[in-house]
């Protein structure tokens, strides 16, 4: 676990866990409304060196960002699986890093291999951070990202 005391740090936990993303990993982000799901990922864009604010892409559903590394962010709190598969994500996963807010139980097909992130707020608003690595490599790229 992990333990970010503001939004700044919850970004630069993001810039930090952009430097071992590669094309086609897909992230799942859950935690309550204002949990810094949307914080985290904007601190990945950072990392990812893409072009343009990361915002929640609520409204919209899917946001593609471009850069070295392409960013697609999903929120997928709306959505249900029918829409899921009309986004097509998976046309997109193997070139870009995929974020899904609000993923879980939605996406989790799209790969053999995601990282699943859960960010809890406490009541001092603090947030604590759950990294659950689901197969592929991610075990031994996280390794590092705790200390």
């Amino acid at each position: 676990m992990i333990t970010l005391a503001t939004p700044a740090e919850t970004r630069a936990f993001g810039v930090r866990l952009a430097a071992v993303l590669r094309p086609g990993d897909l992230i799942i982000l859950n935690g309550p409304l204002g949990a810094g799901k949307t914080a985290l990922t904007q601190g990945i864009g950072i990392g990812l060196g893409v072009s343009g604010d990361v915002t929640s892409p609520t409204f919209v559903i899917s946001r593609v960002h471009r850069g070295p590394l392409p960013l697609v962010h999903v929120d997928a709190y709306r959505l249900r699986t029918v829409e899921l598969d009309d986004l097509d994500l998976d046309a997109s996963l193997e070139d870009s890093v995929t974020v899904v807010e609000w993923g879980h139980g939605v996406v989790e097909r799209l790969s053999d291999s995601f990282l699943e992130i859960i960010i809890d707020r406490e009541p001092d608003d603090t947030r604590v951070v759950t990294l659950n690595a689901h197969g592929g490599t991610w075990p031994d790229r996280l390794k590092d990202l705790a200390h």
